[in-house]
C-alpha cells in the first residue's frame, strides 16, 4: 500500500469536504455522518467537481450536474452508469491517510473491459469512449474494446456480419496511422464501439449452430448454396480447430461471396474487411467473426436471381468465348446501358482484353456514376419501391471494387466474376444519373491535399447516423486504395468523392415510406 497523509481530521471535520492535489489528480475528502470518505473529484460521467455536490444520508454523494448519485461506503452506483473511483482511508495520530496505491493492472483491466460491455448494452456511446480512454491511461492496449464489443455482438446480431464490423477494419486502419493524434485514435475506437452497439439493440440474443466437423472445402461450399447454417458454422469450426487461419479460409469465402451477386456487393466487402479484422485483432476474434460471416452470407440476397441481374451465371459459364461485336474498351461504352447491357458488354472484352484493363474501365464508369448522381431521385416522393436509390447505393460499386482486388491478386480465377459483378453495379446505377451535371464545382485539385484534409473530416463527421458515417469512411478509404493502384483514376475519383462526401442525405424518407406502405396495402 502506499498511504499517503492528506490533512488533519480537525481541519477536514471543520470544512465538511476537502480538495487535496497530488501528482496531478484531486483527490475529495469528505467527512459525512457515515465515517470519512475519499474518491476522485471528478464525476465520472463529464467531469462535473463532486466537491460542488450534495452529501445526503450519511454517505450518499449526488453530482448536481446530471443527478448521478454514489454510494461512498458501498461504492455502488446508485444513479447513471459508471463507477467512482474511492480510496482507502486510515486515521493515524489525528491525520486523515489515503491509500493511494494503483490498482491491480490485471484487475483493473477486467473492470474497464466489463465496462465496455456495460456500455454496449446501453447503447451508451459517451462511456464507451470513456472506459477505451482508460483502457490507453492504464497502458493497455485500447483496441481489446474493439475485441471484447465483437465477441459479445455476436450472438446479437440476427442477420450475420453488417457495417459495424465491415466499418471496423477502416476505422482501425484510421487508428493505426501514425500521423492520428489522440483524439482521432479515440474517436476511431468509439465508432467502432458505438456502430457495433448500434447494430446490436434490442437485446435478441441468436446463438450459433453447435458442432464441429473436419475441413472439407467442397463440403463448406455445398452448404452454404444450399443455405446450411449449421453444416456450415460447424465445418468452419473444424476448419479452425484444425489450424487453419482466416486467410487459409479466405478462398472458400470469395468464392461463396461471388457464386451469386449477393447483398449488392455487401457480400464480398465483408468477407474482406472480416479477414483484415482478424489479421489486425488476432486469433481470438476469428471464430466470433467468421461465424457472423458464413451467418450473413447466407442470408444474403441472391440478386442473380431477379430479371434485372439473371443473365450473370450464363455470362459466367461463356466467359471468354468470341462475341461477333466488341464495343472499344472506353468508360462510354456503357453510358446508360442497363445491367444486362453492360454484362454483355464485359463479357465481350474479356475475350480480347486483360482482366486489369476492364477493370480500370469499370471503376472509373463507377466513379463517373457517383460524381453524376441525380440527387432528384434520391429525395422524391413519388417514385417506386423498386427505385429507392440513394448515395449508399453508388458508393458499393467502389467499395466491393477495391475489396476484389485484394482478393484475385492472390486468387486470379476470380476475375471474371469480379468484372461481371462490377458490370452489375454500374449498369444498374446508369438508370439513375444525369450525364449532363456540370461536375466541374467538384473537381478536387491536388489530390493529396484532398485526400489528407477528407481523412481529417472523417474524426469529426458530425452525422448522427452510423449507417452514414461509415459509408464515408469505407468509400473515401476505398478510392484511397483504388488511387493508389492506379494513380490515373485520381481525378474522377477525387471529384466523385468530394461530391459524395458533402453531399446532404437525406435521413428518413417519411412521405415516400408512407405513400409506398399504403400503396403496398391496398394491394393485398
Amino acid at each position: 500500500m502506499s498511504w499517503t497523509d492528506m490533512m488533519s481530521l480537525a481541519e477536514l471535520a471543520e470544512k465538511g469536504k476537502a480538495i487535496v492535489r497530488h501528482d496531478g489528480r484531486q483527490i475529495l475528502l469528505v467527512h459525512g455522518a457515515d465515517g470519512i470518505f475519499a474518491c476522485v473529484n471528478r464525476c465520472p460521467h463529464e467531469g462535473y467537481p463532486l466537491s460542488e455536490g450534495t452529501l445526503t444520508d450519511g454517505c450518499v454523494l449526488t453530482c448536481n450536474w446530471h443527478n448521478w448519485k454514489f454510494d461512498l461506503a458501498s461504492g455502488a452506483t446508485l444513479v447513471g452508469g459508471d463507477r467512482l473511483t474511492r480510496y482507502p482511508v486510515k486515521l493515524e495520530a489525528d491525520r486523515v491517510w489515503v491509500d493511494l496505491t494503483p490498482p491491480d493492472p490485471a484487475m483493473r483491466h477486467k473492470e474497464i473491459l466489463a465496462g465496455v460491455l456495460r456500455g454496449l448494452e446501453d447503447l451508451d456511446q459517451q462511456r464507451l469512449v470513456r472506459e477505451t480512454a482508460r483502457l490507453e491511461q492504464s497502458h493497455a492496449d485500447p483496441a481489446d474494446a474493439v475485441r471484447s464489443a465483437i465477441v459479445w455482438s455476436a450472438e446479437r446480431l440476427e442477420f450475420g456480419t453488417t457495417h459495424a464490423i465491415g466499418g471496423a477494419a477502416d476505422w482501425l486502419c484510421l487508428f493505426d496511422r501514425s500521423s492520428s493524434t489522440a483524439d482521432e485514435k479515440l474517436a476511431a475506437l468509439g465508432e467502432i464501439l458505438g456502430h457495433i452497439a448500434d447494430d446490436a439493440r434490442g437485446g435478441g440474443r441468436y446463438p450459433f449452430p453447435i458442432g464441429t466437423r473436419d475441413w472439407a472445402q467442397a463440403e463448406f461450399l455445398s452448404a452454404m448454396e444450399q443455405e446450411d447454417e449449421p453444416a456450415a458454422i460447424a465445418l468452419l469450426r473444424g476448419a479452425l480447430a484444425a489450424g487453419l487461419t482466416p486467410d487459409d479460409l479466405l478462398p472458400a469465402l470469395a468464392a461463396t461471396a461471388l457464386a451469386h451477386y449477393a447483398g449488392f456487393g455487401h457480400s464480398l466487402i465483408y468477407v474482406a474487411k472480416s479477414v483484415e479484422l482478424t489479421r489486425r485483432l488476432g486469433a481470438a476474434v476469428a471464430e466470433p467473426l467468421l461465424c457472423l460471416l458464413v451467418r450473413n452470407l447466407i442470408y444474403a440476397r441472391r440478386e442473380d436471381l431477379l430479371p434485372e441481374f439473371r443473365d450473370y451465371a450464363a455470362r459466367l459459364a461463356a466467359w471468354g468465348q468470341p462475341s461477333p461485336t466488341c464495343p472499344p474498351l472506353a468508360v462510354s461504352a456503357l453510358r446508360g446501358m442497363a445491367a444486362k447491357s453492360a454484362m454483355a458488354v464485359v463479357a465481350a472484352w474479356g475475350a480480347r482484353h486483360s482482366n486489369d484493363a476492364i477493370y480500370h474501365v469499370l471503376v472509373e464508369a463507377a466513379a463517373w456514376n457517383l460524381l453524376h448522381a441525380d440527387e432528384d431521385v434520391f429525395t422524391r416522393t413519388d417514385g417506386k419501391l423498386a427505385d429507392n436509390v440513394g448515395w449508399l447505393d453508388f458508393t458499393h460499386a467502389l467499395t466491393f471494387a477495391e475489396a476484389a482486388y485484394g482478393i484475385v491478386r492472390h486468387r486470379p480465377e476470380l476475375w471474371p466474376s469480379v468484372l461481371l459483378q462490377l458490370a452489375c453495379f454500374v449498369g444498374r446505377n446508369a438508370g439513375y444519373v444525369d450525364p449532363y451535371l456540370d461536375t466541374r464545382f467538384y473537381s478536387a485539385g491536388d489530390a493529396d491535399r484532398f485526400i489528407a484534409d477528407s481523412i481529417s473530416g472523417l474524426f469529426d463527421h458530425g452525422r448522427d447516423r452510423f449507417i452514414i458515417s461509415v459509408h464515408l469512411t469505407k468509400t473515401l478509404l476505398a478510392g484511397v486504395n483504388l488511387m493508389r493502384s492506379d494513380p490515373s483514376l485520381a481525378p474522377t475519383l477525387t471529384a466523385a468523392l468530394n461530391r459524395f462526401l458533402h453531399a446532404n442525405m437525406k435521413g428518413r424518407h417519411v412521405l415516400r415510406t408512407a405513400r409506398q406502405m399504403r400503396e403496398l396495402v391496398e394491394q393485398e
